[in-house]
């Protein structure tokens, strides 16, 4: 398929943030092998004989050179990409443990993903299904584990009993809960964890999971 002088590249900075610095590096290849790459090339298009050993070598160079240049910023652009999907996660647990408490737990919050999901009778979930199912790694979402659990403040209290919630909860409503995103393997599907709770402020560390409770020393938070 050909492409009109500049659409393929604005295509693909808008998927690769590092599309441009991916284009300086293969520039200086093409700088620092030039008439390896044109012979190679050459004998591409106009040889049906065959190829020396070292033109395939050179070639195989070259893969590796681009490879090596290419696979970094596919990775961080993954990641990244992940991170955005935890950020919305949590995101999404937060306004539906607010929903969870002003309109089935009495004012207190939910303690599981699974009692998130739970509907009211003749009501919706107040999360997704993905959402649900991503408190373990074999279901995770997007590369994340999100787990929503009791908060261990000293002033967590029940709030309301499971079988008073509107939807037959398997836990008591309380009045406070935590919630973490960790990626499941660190540097591979994310670098940052996540963290909330009943404040609704969310907090990341790039070292390890944030703590429950959630300490009042840790001031790196999502704007």
């Amino acid at each position: 398929m050909r492409y009109s002088d500049g659409v393929m590249p604005r295509r693909l900075a808008c998927v690769l943030p590092e599309y441009s610095a991916v284009r300086r590096k293969l520039a200086f290849v093409d700088r620092l092998l030039p008439g390896e790459w044109r012979t190679v090339v050459k004998r591409l298009q106009n040889n049906n004989n065959g190829f020396t050993l070292i033109e395939l070598l050179i070639v195989v160079a070259i893969i590796g050179i681009i490879a090596a240049i290419a696979v970094p910023g596919l990775l961080r652009a993954r990641q990244s990409g992940n991170e955005a999907s935890a950020i919305g996660s949590v995101r999404a647990i937060n306004s539906g443990e607010t929903a969870y408490a002003s309109s089935c737990g009495g004012g207190g919050f939910a303690q599981s993903n699974a009692d998130l999901y739970k509907a009211p009778t003749g009501g919706a979930p107040f999360i997704s299904p993905d959402l649900e199912k991503a408190d373990v790694s074999t279901t995770s979402k997007s590369g994340y584990v999100v787990d929503v659990n009791d908060n261990a403040d000293a002033g967590n209290r029940d709030i309301l009993t499971a079988a008073n919630t509107c939807n037959a909860a398997t836990a008591a409503s309380r009045a406070m809960y935590h919630v973490a995103a960790d990626p499941v393997s660190r540097g591979q599907t994310g670098t940052r964890s996540f963290g909330s709770d009943h404040r609704a402020t969310i907090f990341y560390s790039y070292t390890a999971a944030i703590p429950n409770p959630i300490p009042s020393t840790l001031t790196d938070f999502i704007q």
